[in-house]
């Protein structure tokens, strides 16, 4: 069985560094001095690996919206599922749930194309 985060961190870092057309900082304003200097950059995935996902998510986007979203915020964005709640004005835990949910169409997704990524081994 996969861990669904591990996999989503990786392609989360995969899409950061390949995406040139989201315009952002790096660094917000005002954030500068709160990373640590030892911060641990995380290693993305194989481009074979993050289409792959991509294309799962997709999947996602065209099937339940609100989830894909909640992914995209979470893993892509750093946001806390605690945050999420706070500005969707939900239950921490129905931001919980969604969150499982849609990691488990991902997960769905990758079985049905019997996926093998490369942080599977």
């Amino acid at each position: 069985m996969r861990d669904m985060s591990k996999v989503l961190e990786g392609w989360a870092e995969w899409a950061r560094a390949e995406n040139d057309s989201i315009s952002y900082s790096s660094i917000a304003a005002g954030f500068k001095g709160l990373i640590p200097q030892n911060y641990h950059i995380k290693v993305p995935c194989t481009d074979e690996d993050g289409l792959i996902i991509d294309s799962c998510l997709a999947k996602l986007k065209n099937k339940c919206p609100d989830e894909y979203e909640l992914l995209v915020l979470h893993y892509f964005f750093r946001v806390s599922k605690r945050k999420l709640a706070k500005n969707f004005k939900r239950d921490e835990k129905l931001i919980r749930v969604k969150v499982q949910i849609a990691e488990g169409f991902v997960n769905g997704c990758l079985c049905m194309i019997n996926a093998r990524l490369s942080m599977d081994y």
